[in-house]
């Protein structure tokens, strides 16, 4: 028999109570949830941290191979008689990149010329216009070219690459070209040593 003196209006609030009470005691699926909540930002900054060293060592590595192949260039390992043209210089490029680049370094660009005054070397310059690389040269537009000079003359390399944002999340904040793809950049100017031409 129901005691009369509880309402029922007043039972089925202690029962919602006692019921939040015991929910709120129960920890069988409290790590699941736990870990559901936290592993999906986790992941995302463990991805981000991942995508943004990978990308540095690949820019690190492209620098060295372009120092390395300045370095040839400036000591006369490598003159302008040897006819190098823009396939050999990719291929000496990438022969040292290939560590942490595909095969044949899809996405390499090359740029080598020489200039009688570092000044006029200073005035080379690049831009991204509409996810695409352009050249400037004293504010006009430039072309991709592979032209060493002899000794003593002012040289300068640029390589470009158009490194693979292999995270799909990432490509929209490190993507900076029309493909998807983010822009490594490596550039080093010399001056030829006297050697023989």
């Amino acid at each position: 028999m129901e005691d009369p003196s509880i309402s029922p209006g007043r039972g089925g609030r202690r029962t919602r109570k006692r019921f939040f009470k015991l929910f709120l005691r129960d920890r069988s699926g409290a790590a699941a949830i736990e870990f559901a909540a936290l592993a999906i930002p986790f992941l995302l900054l463990a991805f981000a941290i991942l995508e943004s060293c990978i990308s540095f060592a690949g820019q690190e590595v492209m620098a060295n191979a372009t120092d390395d192949v300045a370095r040839l260039m400036r000591t006369g390992q490598i003159e302008k008689s040897d006819n190098i043209d823009e396939t050999k210089l990719k291929g000496l490029i990438c022969e040292r990149m290939s560590v942490i680049v595909a095969k044949g370094c899809p996405g390499l660009m090359v740029d080598l010329r020489h200039f009688d005054t570092f000044d006029q070397a200073a005035k080379a310059r690049f831009s991204i216009v509409g996810g695409n690389v352009v050249l400037t040269n004293d504010g006009a537009p430039d072309q991709f070219r592979v032209d060493p000079g002899l000794s003593t003359t002012k040289n300068m390399l640029r390589v470009f690459y158009k490194w693979p944002v292999m995270i799909d999340f990432m490509a929209r904040s490190m993507a900076n070209l029309n493909d998807g793809n983010t822009l490594h950049f490596a550039s080093i100017t010399w001056q030829n040593e006297p050697f023989d031409d």
